[in-house]
């Protein structure tokens, strides 16, 4: 059984194949928009969990220990582990972007959430709204921002040493930021799900 589990691939199909159960078990398929909107509400939150899992674990774990590691094995963390996890983190904030997106439009609230609910008039509109524009903000630092310093740190495009510590501390401070804004955005998505 612990062999099973060695593999990654096994172990993320043995969760969906639970999921797989799970559904039947209970009859959770009926096709209809509830079921489509269901489904992209999870496929969303699946991805948020990878995006910000990953954004803490950056922010918590690598970050703070780098200083800790012996010079000689930094490079495992910045050619080996950085340039994987910085992928994941990419590709799960923009499936969170993509997904939300969608979810909005199949509900009918983008509009009422994307102009902070003053096309709509509704309180839940301009919660959601809140987190769907910090989410964007973020999604936006990811792409246009940490991704292009990261490369230049970890050395992926070539730039002199200066400008690697430049890069590295400007990815850092929009990290951080990303880090700040997640709180609030958080909020506001579960708060627009469950309070109003």
């Amino acid at each position: 059984m612990a062999k099973f589990f060695d593999s990654l691939q096994n172990t993320v199909l043995a969760g969906f194949a639970l999921l797989v159960v799970f559904i039947l078990v209970t009859r959770g398929i009926s096709m209809d928009h509830n079921w489509f909107a269901f489904v992209f509400r999870w496929l969303h939150v699946l991805s948020a969990v990878m995006w910000v899992g990953l954004l803490y674990y950056f922010n918590f774990v690598q970050i703070p220990s780098m200083p800790r590691i012996p010079d000689d094995q930094k490079p495992a963390v910045s050619k080996v582990i950085a340039p994987q996890a910085l992928w994941w983190f990419r590709y799960a904030a923009l499936a969170t972007v993509i997904t939300g997106l969608i979810l909005a439009a199949m509900n009918k609230y983008i509009v009422g959430a994307l102009t902070l609910g003053l096309a709509s008039g509704l309180t839940k509109d301009t919660a959601i709204g809140i987190g769907m524009w910090l989410g964007l903000i973020m999604a936006y630092n990811v792409w246009m921002v940490i991704w292009p310093n990261q490369q230049k740190a970890l050395g992926l495009v070539e730039a002199d040493a200066d400008t690697k510590k430049q890069a590295a501390a400007k990815a850092k401070l929009f990290s951080r930021i990303n880090t700040m804004l997640s709180v609030p955005m958080l909020f506001a998505m579960v708060s627009a799900q469950n309070i109003f």
